[in-house]
């Protein structure tokens, strides 16, 4: 019997046999995150530059960025070399390092766009409190906390996972999983998959009510409140949702039989919350808040000029 310090890799099976196409997809890959990097990166040095920008909400929102760039990082450059091979092997550290990465970037996703949304309930419905409530400083010590603690609980979970005896070494997917993992135990791994339910049940529902909530009292103000909710709300309400939304599926295919579903569209959503959600938010905050715009309209001017 195996256990998790004899198996020294796992097998990712969901890249099947892709022959030649592996260059294309590498190719594709690779301009993905190259993307990803680049328009997160704009946006947080636009952010860094313009001093009108130095405020809480545009604080909040380079630490999403941020993590939006760990995020991409914790799954695209192990996809391209696993693209790249033929066994679609990776080693049993780096199979837990990816899981820890993937689950902080998650928590901690979940984390800042609560915060954010609260940011813009203070302001849009507490205006004249914003500036008591809602500091620099505050919201430098939140992010620095939420991230101790997101990565505190996910090592507490994880440890569990890794002292598990293991009886195979084979994953159905094109990256590392905890739920997955824990599958592969040689005796049952209920009370790990109920836990893991339970913290993502909690993150879940916490998290996703909290900007349709600050919409909805928002738009039960004035007028003008109203015109303010939408247009600050409506980027975050979007970033949230697709989310959500991603994560609920993984969540879904994970512990049910999903086979019905076309493997092109298995292979999709196994890598959506990595690829698109950091590729999302900075286009749609860089496009739909006039602060940044306007500095990136500045930005480019004074470089022709």
């Amino acid at each position: 019997m195996e256990n998790s310090t004899q198996v020294v890799s796992f097998v990712l099976t969901m890249y099947g046999n892709i022959g030649n196409f592996k260059y294309l997809y590498f190719i594709l890959a690779m301009l993905v995150y190259i993307l990803v990097i680049f328009v997160n990166a704009v946006v947080i040095v636009i952010i860094y530059v313009d001093i009108n920008l130095h405020e809480p909400m545009y604080l909040i929102l380079c630490g999403l960025l941020a993590n939006e760039i760990y995020g991409s990082t914790s799954l695209l450059p192990c996809l391209m070399a696993q693209i790249l091979t033929d066994t679609h092997e990776i080693s049993v550290s780096y199979c837990f390092i990816q899981i820890f990465c993937i689950h902080t970037y998650g928590g901690i996703e979940y984390a800042i766009l609560t915060v954010m949304a609260y940011d813009r309930y203070v302001c849009i419905c507490k205006p004249l409190h914003y500036n008591v409530i809602i500091t620099k400083r505050k919201i430098q010590q939140v992010i620095l906390a939420v991230c101790i603690y997101v990565f505190v609980e996910v090592g507490v979970l994880l440890s569990f996972t890794i002292r598990l005896k293991l009886c195979g070494n084979i994953i159905n997917r094109v990256c590392c999983s905890n739920h997955l993992v824990a599958q592969l135990s040689c005796s049952s791994h209920r009370e790990m998959s109920h836990i893991h339910d339970l913290v993502f049940g909690l993150v879940f529902t916490v998290a996703v009510p909290t900007s349709p909530y600050t919409l909805a009292v928002c738009l039960n103000s004035s007028k003008d409140t109203k015109q303010k909710a939408l247009s600050t709300c409506t980027p975050h309400l979007v970033a949230l949702l697709n989310f959500g939304f991603g994560s609920f599926y993984e969540f879904i295919t994970q512990r049910f039989d999903m086979t019905f579903v076309p493997y092109p569209l298995r292979v999709i959503s196994s890598i959506y919350l990595c690829i698109c959600q950091p590729l999302l938010s900075p286009i749609i905050y860089g496009l739909k808040l006039s602060k940044i715009r306007h500095a990136c309209k500045n930005c480019l001017t004074s470089k022709i000029m």
